[in-house]
């Protein structure tokens, strides 16, 4: 049996998550908004406003606590001298082997968000995609882009 990877990324991520599914659920507040106020204005059932308020309040709780809750939850990472393990995925679990020998460059980026949390996402380009490792702490983001880009070039020097 192959175990999941061990690390986590940082729990202020789920913070971080939350705050863009808040910023998200504005859509739907704004949609919600306005479906009562055609209601009020064209005198059309009151139920209308019930569905309304009860759709916002559903989508919020799954856009803000839910689903950021089941990503935090799932995301693992672990990265071992030949390869990138990665686990990620909310109902479906996706596991993804990046071999070092195809790693071509290594990113650290920052939203605003991230960076009031002082998070980094850490991207490593192979030819053909981008895999992604959010959330990390600035400073483990950073040793962890040196790290991997250690290794890739030890790699590239065995070939």
């Amino acid at each position: 049996m192959v175990l999941e990877p061990q690390k986590r990324i940082s729990e202020k991520g789920l913070t971080v998550w939350r705050i863009s599914g808040a910023i998200h659920s504005l859509i739907s507040l704004l949609v919600a908004g306005s479906i009562i106020g055609l209601t009020i204005v064209f005198d059309w059932p009151i139920w209308i406003i019930a569905i309304a308020t009860l759709l916002f309040v559903i989508d919020a709780y799954v856009v803000v606590v839910l689903i950021p809750s089941l990503r935090w939850k799932r995301w693992r990472y672990e990265v071992r001298e030949n390869e990138i393990e990665l686990q990620h995925g909310i109902f479906v679990i996706k596991r993804t082997l990046v071999p070092m020998i195809r790693v071509q460059h290594v990113d650290t980026r920052q939203g605003p968000i991230m960076c009031k949390y002082e998070l980094a996402t850490v991207t490593v380009s192979t030819a053909a995609t981008v895999h992604e490792i959010p959330a990390l702490d600035l400073d483990e983001a950073e040793e962890l882009r040196f790290f991997i880009s250690k290794l890739a070039r030890v790699a590239d020097e065995d070939v």
